[in-house]
């Protein structure tokens, strides 16, 4: 069975740092035999979330846009690559406004109790965090670690992993970095053969 994987950019800047980046993971992972897809957030048509609650009573989102389409294929797929430059030191606008849109499947799990991922599955499905940021600090990203657990957490993936690169002021691009993106790019192909593995090891 083909794995899937699926890129999601978050960052307003097309073409940018992070998303460069996304693309050599998404290029690694289809030389490696996925069937991989980018989404941009940026592109899509979604609100934030209202914080009515009804789908703590439906297991339903009121809203139907473009955010539910998208979690749709955030649950078929296999592997997730979420992608989004540090600002403010935090996530972006657009991806913190998806990941609240998330809140009917939290209702699902842990108040209608009608969503539920077994340990296999968790261990079959991975995510991973891509970053970048202008600044050399070393904790730059940790605002924005809290955040990228919850979406794993909530859709069934293992946090697998981070691409993170920092420094970019310096080095006047991603382009210019020395490692990260043969790294992204090696991360993409390592993923897909290990969930690959974990799926021979089970049948």
């Amino acid at each position: 069975m083909t794995v899937t994987v699926l890129g999601i950019s978050g960052s307003p800047h097309r073409r940018g740092n992070t998303e460069t980046l996304l693309d050599s993971f998404l290029e690694g992972a289809k030389d490696a035999g996925a069937v991989v897809e980018k989404v941009v957030l940026k592109d899509l048509d979604y609100h934030a979330c209202r914080g009515c609650n009804a789908c703590h009573r439906t297991g339903e989102c009121v809203v139907q846009d473009d955010a539910i389409t998208l979690f749709d294929k955030v649950l078929a797929a296999d592997c997730i690559a979420i992608a989004s430059p540090i600002y403010t030191m935090g996530i972006t606008a657009e991806l913190k406004g998806f990941i609240d849109r998330g809140q009917y499947l939290w209702a699902r799990k842990f108040v209608l109790k009608t969503l539920f991922f077994t340990d296999e599955h968790i261990r079959s499905h991975k995510g991973i965090f891509i970053s970048t940021a202008g600044q050399n600090w070393d904790h730059v990203f940790d605002g924005a670690f809290p955040m990228i657990t919850a979406i794993f957490n909530g859709t069934g993936f293992e946090y697998y992993d981070n691409i993170i690169a920092n420094n970019m002021d310096e080095y006047r691009g991603i382009k210019n970095h020395p490692t990260a993106m043969k790294e992204a790019y090696n991360k993409g192909q390592e993923v897909v053969r290990v969930i690959g593995k974990i799926r021979n090891e089970s049948n």
